[in-house]
């Protein structure tokens, strides 16, 4: 381990092999460092935050403060970092709450921009990225290899799906359904299949083919109802196609169409 002699330790907390933790850097109660991870100077980690291994924390990023929520009462909640995340500067990532399942969870790979807010409850999946000034409520979901645009706002218990991609200075409230692009402030806001991106993740013809016609038949002004039995008619042995339209079904909040 290299630790600073200026960085504080609580006792209770458990650091793994060859960690770094740089100057004025403080890890707080019952927090766990995973091996070969990297905290760099003026990094505030507050309490019961588990970092996987390899984590780069950059200056000035807060894991772990207590949850902005009125409700919450002092329980214990956490913070958890999967492997190889990074958080870059002032990044303020806040633990869970015992109402909303009491943790805050970014998976393995994810990339965490300068100055993002990530609220208590929030699950980010795997090798998502958040870019820059993004802010995420309390309780929303970002799946796999999802991209949030720079000042982009994302209301509470919304959900981003799979390859989704929220453009810059976005304001959203309703769920992104994944594969797509989407676009704008609240009500008005475009949607479109995200071709590039998915022709960049190695996707096949065939599956962006089944995005776009299910995109076609769930964009045409019919009633949702309609437009979801006709897509999974179409396009039933489609895994893409299943995945859309099971994420439309189980929405609580709306979908973006």
């Amino acid at each position: 381990m290299a630790i600073h002699p200026t960085a504080i330790i609580d006792p209770t907390a458990e650091i793994g092999s060859d960690v770094t933790v740089g100057p004025y850097s403080l890890v707080g109660p019952r927090c766990r460092i995973g091996d070969r991870t990297e905290v760099m100077g003026h990094v505030c980690i507050d309490k019961d935050t588990v970092l996987g291994r390899e984590c780069r924390i950059f200056p000035f990023a807060s894991l772990g403060a207590d949850p902005q929520d009125l409700k919450y009462a002092g329980e214990l909640t956490r913070l958890t970092l999967g492997d190889r995340v990074t958080v870059r500067e002032s990044a303020t990532l806040h633990r869970g709450t015992a109402h909303g399942g009491g943790e805050t969870r970014i998976g393995d790979d994810a990339l965490i921009m300068a100055t993002v807010h990530v609220a208590h409850d929030c699950k980010i999946a795997r090798e998502a990225i958040l870019s820059s000034y993004a802010v995420l409520a309390g309780h929303v979901s970002v799946g796999f290899q999802a991209i949030v645009s720079g000042s982009s706002a994302i209301h509470q218990f919304v959900r981003v799906g799979d390859h989704a991609f929220v453009g810059g200075m976005s304001g959203i409230v309703k769920d992104v359904p994944p594969f797509m692009i989407v676009a704008g402030i609240r009500d008005s806001v475009s949607v479109t299949p995200n071709i590039v991106g998915l022709k960049r993740r190695n996707f096949s013809p065939e599956a962006i083919a089944a995005i776009s016609g299910v995109f076609r038949i769930l964009h045409n002004h019919r009633p949702l109802a309609a437009a979801l039995a006709d897509a999974e008619g179409k396009y039933s042995d489609s895994e893409e196609a299943r995945a859309i339209i099971g994420f439309y079904r189980s929405s609580e909040r709306g979908v973006y169409r």
